[in-house]
């Protein structure tokens, strides 16, 4: 699956060691709730967003015939951020009571088509993404993360090793392009998101910071913590009402960094370590899949699997 051209793209195929795709679960999960109309199973259930997640991974895995390949998933709709923060993610509302029972539905479907799947109580999907991406490169290997979310291009590594491609855009994120992006580098993701703020998580900013003046600070400062209260150590920041802008991050820096925390995907979630034997996709489980596709109804689904296990 190819990724557009351009300074947005990136193609790390000159970097050495198998390539391990990584999906993020739940955004596809959603996508295909909202692009699809209502269905429901043989035996009745709800299925339009399994039925989408499933037809995603089957078509990825005939388009680029995977060597390594996992599924992370939300282990519940909360996580140790709202510990930190009651209101993380709280403007999304409850979830809709015909998709509830598919994400059970989607992991099954995870499991029986051969991809390594992965969930832990109290972390998020990214969390596990963000450990997984480490251990792969740790193991020489690449990872290339599958995702609409811009939290996760902190993910992406100035060696090409981690890069984030979004499925929907055919669009493929390396360091440079992150960088064209946002403005910032990937390692400097969360601090850009600590002043702009992120109304996808319903993470609030600093009032008044906008994306161009985030980048404009951050390409001199590197880090919120480094970002002087003295407006005379800002000569060198490009940004238009520069004197407002210094108080305004001094006024907010505690919620800044707050949100920073927030928005930092972690790399260390306890008990997430697989080697790459544990990544290898060898195919669809033909007995599981099977099953589970005949009790839903999805033969013509079912003929379109490219690889079953031997």
């Amino acid at each position: 699956m190819a990724a557009s051209s351009g300074p947005e793209s990136a193609d790390s195929s000159d970097v050495g060691g198998p390539l391990v795709h990584l999906f993020d679960g739940h955004v596809y999960i959603f996508r295909a709730y909202h692009s699809l109309p209502p269905m429901t199973s043989d035996d009745g259930l709800p299925c339009n967003a399994a039925y989408g997640f499933a037809n995603t991974l089957i078509r990825y895995a005939a388009e680029e015939d995977p060597s390594h390949a996992g599924v992370c998933f939300d282990a519940a709709m909360t996580s140790f951020r709202n510990e930190i923060e009651p209101g993380y993610k709280a403007q999304r509302g409850e979830t809709p009571d015909d998709l509830e029972p598919q994400f059970e539905l989607c992991r099954e479907i995870s499991v029986a088509l051969g991809f390594a799947t992965y969930e832990v109580e109290n972390y998020e999907a990214d969390d596990l993404l963000g450990t997984i991406s480490e251990t792969v490169v740790r193991r020489k290997a690449r990872a290339r993360v599958l995702t609409t979310d811009k939290d996760l291009c902190q993910l992406v590594r100035e060696d090409d090793r981690v890069v984030v491609h979004d499925l929907a855009r055919e669009k493929t994120w390396d360091a440079d392009g992150v960088r064209h992006r946002f403005g910032v580098s990937p390692s400097q993701i969360p601090d850009y998101l600590g002043l702009v703020g992120d109304t996808v998580d319903n993470l609030p900013g600093v009032p008044g910071v906008g994306p161009k003046s985030a980048a404009a600070v951050l390409q001199v400062f590197p880090s919120i913590e480094e970002i002087p209260d003295d407006l005379e150590k800002w000569s060198d920041v490009r940004v238009r009402g520069g004197r407002r802008l210094a108080e305004r991050i001094a006024e907010h820096r505690e919620r800044a960094l707050k949100t920073k925390r927030l928005a930092t995907v972690l790399r260390d979630v306890p008990g997430i370590a697989p080697g790459l034997r544990d990544l290898r996709y060898h195919g669809a489980d033909r007995e599981r899949t099977e099953e589970l596709f005949e009790r839903l109804g999805w033969n013509r689904i079912r003929d379109r699997i490219p690889k079953w296990q031997r």
